[in-house]
């Protein structure tokens, strides 16, 4: 991701002496993505992820990399954490919570076909069932707390207009029950660059440091919106239903899920679009940054608000 904590080869080479995946080869930073420090990470014995944790705290960590572990060991391709000599998964360096996991094979496809759609709906629903035997808990800290609780930061850089979207969105989002939702943990923020094909099959979901404990129906419309967008702002039919009929040959969604579909939606539109507009007008300071355009997602959930076409490719 962005590179606010800078690491040196000297620096990685000491840290490295605390493990047994031999000595540093490169260290390069990973430009994409905006919350944590990344950095490949290769070394005589192979490629790994370094990754330092720029806001999230050693009390929260644990979760996400214990559920890459769990998932990894169910068979789901999921990046997994390498533990130190002290058996530890999490360590510091320079200042802050560090962590080093396998670098999994594979690209993103940022031009996804149906047939992607449906390897990614499919895998999404074994990481689902995979996850429901993990017994930790953490709760979804970008939930409608978080996003009430940023809107009045962002009000002040909006339009009246964009402003009124985001106020009565988040009223109405006030309204909607999520009791008697499956659940379990979630990834939450699984879009194209979080996904690695490797030849026709996944090769690897990563960057789980959104995951959480939320309704399984929710994580599938985050996916969806990133995965069958059109440069309109409307859902592409063709590729959402195969996404959602091959999550719902693994995994069948329930008469709830199906109720609260068009709300998760928006819900998932709103989540992004909050945090894209707080990370554009307060940005922190990095030595390499890149923040991403929050127009896309406000523009989808009006999409979204105007009801167009949320339940043609749902599954019956």
């Amino acid at each position: 991701m962005s590179v606010f904590t800078t690491v040196t080869p000297e620096q990685a080479r000491a840290w490295l002496r605390n493990y047994s995946i031999g000595s540093l080869v490169e260290l390069k930073g990973i430009l994409s993505g905006i919350e944590n420090t990344n950095y490949f990470l290769t070394t005589t014995h192979g490629r790994y992820v370094l990754t330092l944790f720029e806001k999230l705290t050693t009390k929260e960590l644990p979760f996400y990399l214990n559920l890459m572990a769990h998932l990894s060991n169910h068979g789901v391709p999921a990046p997994k954490p390498i533990a130190n000599l002290q058996n530890k998964f999490l360590g510091a360096l320079n200042g802050k919570p560090a962590a080093i996991v396998t670098c999994l094979p594979g690209q993103p496809v940022m031009d996804p076909g149906p047939d992607q759609c449906a390897l990614v709906g499919e895998q999404l629903a074994d990481m689902h069932l995979s996850g429901q035997t993990f017994k930790q808990h953490l709760d979804n800290l970008r939930c409608a707390n978080w996003w009430a609780a940023a809107a009045p930061e962002i009000y002040p850089f909006l339009s009246e207009d964009d402003a009124q979207v985001l106020r009565s969105e988040i009223e109405f989002q006030a309204t909607v029950s999520r009791d008697g939702l499956p659940r379990g943990p979630v990834h939450a923020d699984l879009f194209r660059d979080n996904v690695l094909f490797d030849g026709d099959v996944v090769g690897g979901f990563i960057d789980f440091y959104f995951a959480c404990v939320d309704s399984f129906i929710y994580d599938v419309a985050i996916t969806v919106n990133d995965w069958c967008l059109n440069p309109d702002a409307t859902l592409d039919v063709e590729r959402c239903r195969a996404m959602l009929a091959a999550y719902a040959s693994v995994r069948r969604f329930t008469e709830a899920e199906r109720a609260v579909w068009p709300a998760m939606l928006r819900a998932g539109a709103l989540r992004f679009w909050v945090s894209r507009l707080y990370d554009f007008h307060l940005p922190r300071p990095g030595e390499l940054t890149h923040a991403h355009d929050p127009e896309p997602f406000r523009d989808l959930l009006l999409s979204h608000r105007a009801g167009n076409a949320v339940m043609t490719a749902f599954p019956e």
